[in-house]
């Protein structure tokens, strides 16, 4: 699956949307991934980020009550609601897609030390990356959804598959 020059053109353009917020949305996706499979809440709409029931004020303890294997990555965080840590692990998620968004051309070296680090020193299982890119969709298909295309999901699709593979690529 190659990311053609109108995928590319697509990613780029939904990332300077997102601006600042996109620390906020990957932490919201790493919550949102406790809430596979549950019926969708009673919400009032799309929450915008400094909102009290923005993702950052709800638990974010389901993410790890809903897979349980998930807390061993995370042990030494605090998992309480409102935590300043789970904000800050979402903004480091943040970071490295938006580096993967800038070198969109050489992922595999962009992402190598990530790579490196979550396959040898973290062992995280390469599914959870799969699970958060999905959780990741849904939640920028939730807060733009006029944008949220059918050729912008499939190019944001590719693009998190590419992530995905080159998260991966040390485990293989």
């Amino acid at each position: 699956m190659v990311l053609s020059a109108e995928d590319r053109a697509l990613v780029r353009a939904l990332w300077k949307k997102l601006g600042s917020n996109v620390g906020v949305y990957t932490t919201e996706a790493l919550e949102r991934c406790s809430e596979a499979g549950r019926p969708p809440s009673t919400s009032r709409g799309p929450s915008s980020p400094g909102s009290p029931d923005a993702p950052h004020a709800r638990s974010s303890r389901r993410t790890f009550l809903a897979f349980p294997a998930t807390k061993t990555y995370f042990s030494h965080l605090d998992l309480s609601p409102g935590s300043a840590q789970v904000r800050a692990h979402g903004q480091k998620v943040a970071d490295a897609l938006s580096l993967a968004v800038e070198r969109l051309d050489d992922l595999p070296r962009a992402l190598s030390a990530l790579s490196h680090l979550h396959a040898r020193q973290l062992r995280v299982d390469p599914a959870s990356f799969q699970l958060l890119g999905h959780c990741l969709l849904v939640t920028l298909a939730r807060h733009y959804p006029g944008d949220f295309s059918p050729a912008l999901q499939a190019s944001l699709d590719k693009f998190l598959s590419h992530v995905i593979s080159a998260l991966a690529s040390e485990h293989q």
